[in-house]
């Protein structure tokens, strides 16, 4: 019989956003809100926190209004109080591959489709420049 319901790692990734949540509505400063991010990126397998480091670092560069914070306990940035990005570590969910996503809010449109989520096994002088323009992008 297959299982059926939400995972572990799925149901911590609710927990984690429940207090979240919590947090945001008891005034959390954004230092805090970027402590809490990089308390996550800590935690992160040596791999995967290199390049969530530089992440940080390129979105950061890019946009620097956007606001540093966790979303479901992942690296994230949001514009205006909504998660514009975020950074999916392949070990969160147990997953082959890390992704670079973004949301609705992002100004990423293009015509009737278009990529909103992207794989990232490794980051070089090539990718950083993708995420790059596409944080700018995305910021409107």
């Amino acid at each position: 019989m297959a299982e059926s319901g939400w995972t572990d790692a799925e149901k911590a990734a609710m927990k984690e956003r429940a207090d979240e949540l919590r947090s945001e509505r008891g005034g959390k400063k954004k230092a805090d809100a970027l402590a809490d991010l990089m308390a996550k990126v800590a935690e992160m397998p040596d791999a995967e926190r290199l390049i969530a480091e530089r992440i940080h670092s390129l979105v950061t560069a890019a946009a620097p209004d956007l606001e540093p914070r966790t979303w479901y306990g992942m690296p994230a940035w949001a514009k205006d109080g909504k998660v514009l990005c975020f950074f999916q570590p392949a070990t969160k969910f147990e997953s082959r591959y890390s992704t670079f996503g973004f949301q609705d809010v992002a100004a990423l449109d293009d015509g009737v489709m278009w990529p909103a989520s992207f794989a990232l096994t490794a980051l070089g002088p090539a990718e950083e420049k993708q995420i790059t323009e596409l944080v700018t992008r995305a910021v409107g």
